[in-house]
Protein backbone atom coordinates (compact mmCIF):
# COMPACT_ATOMS: atom_id res chain seq x y z
CA UNK A 1 0.00 0.00 0.00
CA UNK A 2 0.64 3.22 -0.67
CA UNK A 3 -0.24 6.20 1.81
CA UNK A 4 -0.39 10.16 -0.18
CA UNK A 5 -1.00 13.44 1.82
CA UNK A 6 -1.05 16.75 -0.19
CA UNK A 7 -0.40 19.91 1.63
CA UNK A 8 0.13 23.67 0.59
CA UNK A 9 -3.25 24.26 -0.41
CA UNK A 10 -4.93 28.07 0.44
CA UNK A 11 -6.19 31.19 -0.44
CA UNK A 12 -4.09 33.21 -2.96
CA UNK A 13 -4.66 36.18 -5.48
CA UNK A 14 -5.13 36.01 -8.66
CA UNK A 15 -1.75 35.98 -10.44
CA UNK A 16 -0.49 34.57 -6.92
CA UNK A 17 1.77 31.24 -6.68
CA UNK A 18 1.37 28.30 -4.68
CA UNK A 19 3.59 25.08 -4.33
CA UNK A 20 1.45 21.83 -3.66
CA UNK A 21 2.99 18.57 -1.99
CA UNK A 22 2.44 15.04 -2.24
CA UNK A 23 4.50 13.00 0.85
CA UNK A 24 4.57 9.40 -0.29
CA UNK A 25 4.39 6.81 2.45
CA UNK A 26 4.57 2.81 2.76
CA UNK A 27 5.44 1.04 -0.52
CA UNK A 28 7.17 3.82 -2.28
CA UNK A 29 9.25 1.77 -4.55
CA UNK A 30 6.51 0.60 -6.44
CA UNK A 31 5.12 4.37 -7.53
CA UNK A 32 6.26 4.74 -10.80
CA UNK A 33 3.72 7.65 -12.00
CA UNK A 34 2.39 10.48 -10.27
CA UNK A 35 -0.42 12.24 -11.74
CA UNK A 36 -2.51 15.73 -10.30
CA UNK A 37 -5.75 15.96 -10.73
CA UNK A 38 -8.43 19.37 -9.40
CA UNK A 39 -12.02 19.15 -8.88
CA UNK A 40 -13.97 22.49 -8.75
CA UNK A 41 -17.17 22.57 -7.39
CA UNK A 42 -19.56 20.97 -9.99
CA UNK A 43 -17.65 19.74 -12.31
CA UNK A 44 -15.84 16.91 -12.79
CA UNK A 45 -12.25 15.69 -11.90
CA UNK A 46 -10.11 16.94 -14.22
CA UNK A 47 -6.52 15.61 -15.01
CA UNK A 48 -3.85 17.96 -14.43
CA UNK A 49 -0.71 16.51 -15.34
CA UNK A 50 2.02 13.63 -14.38
CA UNK A 51 5.34 12.88 -13.68
CA UNK A 52 7.32 9.60 -14.91
CA UNK A 53 8.76 8.92 -10.53
CA UNK A 54 11.61 7.27 -11.60
CA UNK A 55 12.85 9.05 -15.14
CA UNK A 56 11.29 12.24 -13.82
CA UNK A 57 9.51 13.21 -17.31
CA UNK A 58 6.45 15.51 -16.74
CA UNK A 59 4.31 17.09 -18.66
CA UNK A 60 0.88 19.10 -18.34
CA UNK A 61 -2.51 19.64 -19.55
CA UNK A 62 -3.10 22.52 -21.62
CA UNK A 63 -5.21 24.87 -19.71
CA UNK A 64 -2.14 25.17 -17.33
CA UNK A 65 0.82 24.53 -19.37
CA UNK A 66 3.49 27.68 -18.41
CA UNK A 67 2.22 27.77 -15.68
CA UNK A 68 2.33 24.69 -13.77
CA UNK A 69 5.44 22.46 -13.16
CA UNK A 70 5.42 18.76 -11.72
CA UNK A 71 8.38 17.85 -10.29
CA UNK A 72 9.57 15.38 -8.08
CA UNK A 73 12.18 14.40 -5.04
CA UNK A 74 13.11 10.97 -4.48
CA UNK A 75 14.80 11.21 -1.56
CA UNK A 76 12.24 12.81 0.02
CA UNK A 77 8.95 10.64 -1.83
CA UNK A 78 7.46 13.46 -2.63
CA UNK A 79 6.02 15.21 -5.69
CA UNK A 80 5.24 19.04 -5.88
CA UNK A 81 3.11 21.17 -8.27
CA UNK A 82 4.44 24.46 -8.72
CA UNK A 83 1.62 26.96 -9.85
CA UNK A 84 2.41 30.66 -10.74
CA UNK A 85 -0.14 32.80 -12.74
CA UNK A 86 -3.12 31.37 -10.99
CA UNK A 87 -6.47 32.36 -11.89
CA UNK A 88 -10.34 32.01 -10.70
CA UNK A 89 -10.68 28.95 -12.42
CA UNK A 90 -8.22 27.39 -10.98
CA UNK A 91 -9.75 27.22 -8.08
CA UNK A 92 -10.68 23.56 -7.09
CA UNK A 93 -9.21 20.48 -4.71
CA UNK A 94 -6.32 19.31 -5.86
CA UNK A 95 -5.68 15.69 -5.90
CA UNK A 96 -2.54 13.53 -5.73
CA UNK A 97 -2.27 10.18 -7.55
CA UNK A 98 -0.03 7.10 -7.40
CA UNK A 99 0.10 4.47 -9.77
CA UNK A 100 3.13 1.39 -9.91
CA UNK A 101 1.99 1.33 -13.76
CA UNK A 102 4.66 3.26 -15.79
CA UNK A 103 1.60 2.41 -18.98
CA UNK A 104 -0.28 5.29 -16.76
CA UNK A 105 2.13 8.27 -17.39
CA UNK A 106 1.13 8.02 -20.97
CA UNK A 107 -2.72 8.54 -20.58
CA UNK A 108 -2.98 11.82 -21.60
CA UNK A 109 -6.56 12.17 -20.25
CA UNK A 110 -7.15 9.97 -17.43
CA UNK A 111 -10.08 10.07 -15.72
CA UNK A 112 -8.47 9.04 -12.24
CA UNK A 113 -9.60 5.16 -12.11
CA UNK A 114 -6.20 4.46 -13.68
CA UNK A 115 -4.48 5.08 -10.49
CA UNK A 116 -4.34 3.09 -7.25
CA UNK A 117 -3.67 5.87 -4.91
CA UNK A 118 -4.98 8.81 -3.51
CA UNK A 119 -4.42 11.57 -1.23
CA UNK A 120 -7.22 12.87 0.70
CA UNK A 121 -7.06 16.51 -1.63
CA UNK A 122 -5.85 19.93 -0.58
CA UNK A 123 -8.11 22.99 -0.93
CA UNK A 124 -6.90 26.24 -3.32
CA UNK A 125 -8.45 29.00 -3.76
CA UNK A 126 -7.79 31.84 -5.89
CA UNK A 127 -9.38 35.08 -5.00
CA UNK A 128 -9.97 37.32 -8.32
Amino acid sequence: QVQLVESGGGLVQAGGSLRLSCAASGRTFSIITVGWFRQAPGKEREFVGAINWRGGGTYCVNSVKGRFTISRDNAKNTAYLQMNTLKSEDTAVYYCAADPSGATYYYTNPKGYEYDYWGQGTQVTVSS
